[in-house]
């Protein structure tokens, strides 16, 4: 065996999930991924998982709130895009919707004006091309997960 191809010791790779467990908020879906790629098979893999679950490492619904909540007011994603997302790292449809209901409404309007005010900058939203303009402004707001009756009364606030 050449020194680039270590194996881990199943017992060494739960140390260091728990590790990065808590460190940072991480789904079960990333763990397991990071444990396939550490060259363990799919039994330890799942005892690994099971044992950090059950020590609370971790927690799919818990990651879900915060994986909501920061995409939300540092990254500025609407609930479309979000849920699509935590689908995609194959969260329950109930962790998902608690995950959203973790979202402060006042955070996610602040986003939602965050998204419109820095497209439509670049943008003339009133001139010959304004009817275009807000056609893609109404685009990449909805591109970024907003809800399309958000989209609109966001763009009505910028044009007032």
């Amino acid at each position: 065996m050449s020194p680039f191809n270590k194996t881990v010791t199943p017992e060494a790779a739960r140390i260091r999930m728990a590790d990065l467990c808590a460190r940072s908020e991480q789904c079960e879906a990333d763990i397991r991924q990071k444990l396939y790629r550490l060259g363990l098979a799919s039994g330890e893999v799942q005892k690994i998982i099971e044992s950090l679950t059950r020590e609370s490492f971790i927690d799919n619904a818990r990651f879900a709130r915060s994986f909501s909540r920061d995409k939300c007011r540092f990254s500025s994603w609407g609930r479309n895009k979000i849920k699509l997302a935590l689908a995609a790292k194959r969260i329950s449809p109930r962790d998902i919707a608690q995950g959203l209901e973790a979202i402060e409404e006042k955070d996610y309007l602040d986003a939602l004006r965050r998204v419109a005010a820095a497209k439509s900058r670049g943008l003339d939203l009133t001139g010959p091309e304004g009817r275009e303009n807000r056609i893609k402004l109404f685009r990449h707001i909805l591109s970024r997960g907003f809800e399309s009756d958000l989209a609109t009364k966001a763009i009505k606030e910028l044009l007032k």
